[in-house]
């Protein structure tokens, strides 16, 4: 379910339509954040832990209203809720674009996971389904302890959906970190959006 938000009225007016004009109104922020207590309960529950913080990234990002807004048509709609089209690598290390609904129990999420990762294996191609806008775009790089992150992007197709990337797992001192990107519209989310999905993250992870 969404709802159209009145622009006219909207406290946003102004910040929506200043960097609706902007050719890139996308900015993000890279910054690490601690792992070590949702890497050891993924395995507690023998759970992937691409899938558990995947979720975990779920739960925050609904949890902050302004990543719930998506521009549709040059009009702004607030979402219920906000699922995930992460990128899934194949045998031949190629990728394609999944859909993973968000539900809030991890069990039943985990199913869901597992089999549209299985079905993304084995197809060939970028897209293999069609795609709603009520999404993150959601990506690992597993491989690279990255301190900074683009993203690929054409700015003659309408996008306002953000984008979320973690790197490689490190360990010092018996703390795991891994990088975190975060992609969003300025005419939607602020520093000070960033900061509170940030925190949201960090507390589920704590958990």
């Amino acid at each position: 379910m969404k709802q159209q938000i009145d622009i006219k009225n909207w406290n946003r007016k102004e910040h929506y339509e200043f960097f609706s004009t902007f050719e890139e109104p996308f900015f993000g922020i890279t910054t690490p954040i601690d792992c070590t207590i949702a890497f050891e309960k993924s395995k507690e529950l023998n759970i992937s832990f691409f899938i558990y913080y995947l979720h975990k990234t779920l739960i925050a990002i609904n949890q902050i209203e302004n990543f719930r807004y998506r521009i549709e048509d040059g009009n702004v709609f607030l979402y219920d809720e906000i699922d995930s089209s992460a990128t899934i690598m194949r045998a031949d290390k190629t990728f394609g674009f999944s859909f993973m609904k968000f539900n809030a129990d991890l069990t039943e999420f985990n199913k869901t996971a597992l089999a549209e990762i299985e079905r993304i294996q084995l197809t060939s191609g970028l897209f293999t389904r069609e795609f709603p806008e009520n999404l993150i775009h959601f990506s690992a790089i597993p491989w690279v302890n990255f301190t900074g992150l683009t993203h690929s992007r054409s700015f003659t197709l309408p996008d306002s959906c953000p984008k979320i990337s973690f790197g490689k797992m490190t360990t010092e001192n018996n703390k795991k970190t891994m990088s975190l990107a975060v992609l969003a519209h300025h005419g939607l989310v602020d520093g000070y959006h960033m900061g509170m999905f940030v925190e949201a993250l960090q507390n589920e992870f704590n958990k």
